[in-house]
């Protein structure tokens, strides 16, 4: 006869039911079972526990593993890298700082936008005369105008000239002329469209577009600081309902629509490296690790070795990523979804049944995976905490007690959240069809954030707000001492190492060549005269008469 269970043994039971692959080899014996990989379930010896793969036959209860002592941290103190910036102080100005992450990408917009209006010039059979070019202080300007505009949120950007008195606000009319103004914002660009771009190649950039600033950011962003010992990654959403082919749609998103970008940041909301998602990787197709996995590894390259302490939520997380991250000095924790390959076998297939307040726990090595119902069932997975007492724990109330590593989690988690939240406080982005433009408004008040954040770790006490207001008064105090436009016929490049460039004919190669399209004659557009030509500079790129004016653009400073 079937002899009743004592209450003791119905909870053994739970615990160590026979569909969980975390008993012992003695207790499966004990209670009558059969099982051919017995052998696997004996416990190794603690020196091997780092090599072992994420099999669920490797995790058992928690009294019977033992854990070392979690990566201690080596980095170096949190804030500015004084070996790459020691002029910067407290007491520098805010585009001092800016200027570290900023100053090449100054040179590049206007080298690039100039370019492009030129490009535009030539696809036309008839037009107005060209405008003059672009100078390193107008873009000061014009920038200057932009952050500003993020504190003072209008319908359209024209009502920012307005005059009607509701809308008459003289900082506008004084530092930029709005026809100016409107001619940048047009023929902003980041690089050369004219580069040979296989689209159909596996390694295809799908940002090539702006590739050139998001890594020389992503580069300063790293050379500059030095983060905390606890970090985060997680996605944000850069609102975008143009069209891209890389633009996400997820419902459940407060930012619906816009394009996906996973940040590594640490506890100030500084964000230390960043990766626009572009679709599927065709390069990675093939590799075993997952999308995710690969993301997490590439964010985390920078910060490897000293002990960092990385928080992420169940989208990235799993046993295998744990793993791999240990091995390079990086602790983890985070929530994980229930069905993720190498947890116990028991938690994938939601065996357990939770009151309120419950705890389980499963350990495998360094590894913990915990299992508290609250409302709901959370599933925590950890490598940086010890495994705590299984149970039931709900204060006088019947309210469940949050576990330790729960409550940790979230303490660190938002570090990502914050950043986002930070920067789109006085967001500058305006409506526009061009992704590119889009991004690089976010880049420029994610690079405003960084700046502040330097400096605040330099003692300096001032708040987000201010160093953007003082920020654009540093802009245009900057412009009013740049090289100004020199006088002249119209269409002139106005940079005296544009000049200098054209000067060097002799040891850079500038030959007439034929165009397979008909181009405008530069130096007859800038004496106001239109005529379409065949020849060009193989150097330069521009549309030159091969009789005069090819020799007068390579020889004299100034022509009439």
């Amino acid at each position: 006869m079937k002899r009743r269970l004592e209450n003791y043994e119905i909870e053994r039971q739970l615990l160590f039911n026979s569909d969980s692959d975390c008993c012992t080899e003695d207790e499966d014996n004990d209670w009558g079972y059969e099982d051919e990989d017995d052998e696997e379930l004996v416990q190794p010896p603690p020196s091997s526990l780092s090599s072992l793969s994420s099999s669920p036959s490797s995790w058992g209860p928690p009294q019977q593993h033992r854990r070392r002592g979690v990566n201690n941290f080596s980095g170096e103190a949190v804030g500015i890298n004084l070996n790459k910036a020691p002029h910067v102080n407290k007491d520098s100005t805010p585009l001092c700082v800016f200027l570290l992450f900023f100053r090449e990408i100054i040179h590049l917009l206007v080298e690039e936008t100039n370019r492009y209006y030129h490009q535009y010039l030539d696809s036309l059979e008839d037009g107005p005369s060209p405008l003059p070019d672009i100078t390193d202080s107008e873009m000061f300007l014009f920038l200057g105008v932009i952050i500003q505009m993020g504190h003072d949120i209008r319908d359209q950007i024209r009502d920012y000239w307005a005059t009607a008195e509701q809308f008459l606000t003289s900082f506008y009319g004084k530092t930029l002329k709005r026809d100016r103004f409107l001619h940048i914002l047009r023929f902003l660009h980041f690089t050369d469209n004219n580069a040979g771009i296989d689209r159909q190649a596996d390694n295809y950039d799908r940002l090539w577009k702006i590739r050139t600033i998001f890594d020389t950011l992503n580069d300063g962003y790293e050379k500059y600081y030095n983060p905390s010992e606890h970090l985060a990654v997680d996605e944000i959403i850069v609102k975008f309902k143009g069209r891209v082919i890389f633009r996400q749609y997820i419902p459940k998103k407060h930012k619906r629509f816009g394009i996906k970008i996973f940040k590594l940041c640490d506890s100030a909301g500084y964000t230390y490296d960043m990766k626009v998602y572009l679709g599927k990787d065709r390069t990675r197709a093939d590799q075993e690790v997952t999308a995710t996995h690969a993301t997490v590894r590439d964010l985390c390259k920078r910060v490897e070795g000293v002990g960092h302490k990385l928080y992420m939520d169940n989208f990235f997380s799993s046993p295998d990523l744990f793993d791999e991250l240990m091995t390079k000095k990086i602790s983890c924790c985070g929530t994980v979804r229930p069905n993720r390959k190498g947890l116990p076998q028991d938690i994938r297939n939601r065996q357990l049944r939770l009151k309120k307040g419950d705890i389980r726990v499963r350990v495998r090595g360094d590894m913990t995976v915990l299992v508290w119902k609250d409302k709901r069932d959370v599933y925590m997975l950890t490598n940086m905490h010890a495994p705590p007492a299984e149970g039931n724990f709900c204060d006088e109330h019947r309210n469940a007690i949050k576990p330790a590593i729960v409550a940790d989690y979230n303490m660190h988690m938002g570090y990502v959240d914050k950043a986002d939240r930070m920067t789109n406080s006085y967001s500058i982005s305006r409506r526009t069809w061009k992704w590119t433009k889009k991004l690089f408004f976010h880049l420029l008040d994610l690079t405003i954030l960084n700046s502040f954040i330097v400096l605040s770790s330099c003692g300096a006490k001032i708040s987000h707000r201010d160093f953007r207001l003082t920020l654009v008064r540093n802009m245009l105090e900057h412009a009013a001492t740049c090289r100004p436009r020199p006088q002249g016929p119209l269409g002139r490049p106005p940079a005296l190492s544009s000049t200098i460039y054209r000067l060097e004919e002799a040891s850079r190669q500038h030959w007439p060549n034929h165009s397979d399209k008909r181009l405008n004659c530069r130096v007859c557009s800038a004496r106001g005269k239109r005529r379409r030509i065949q020849t060009k500079c193989e150097k330069c790129d521009v549309g030159l008469c091969i009789l005069g004016c090819f020799k007068e653009y390579h020889t004299k400073p100034r022509f009439s």
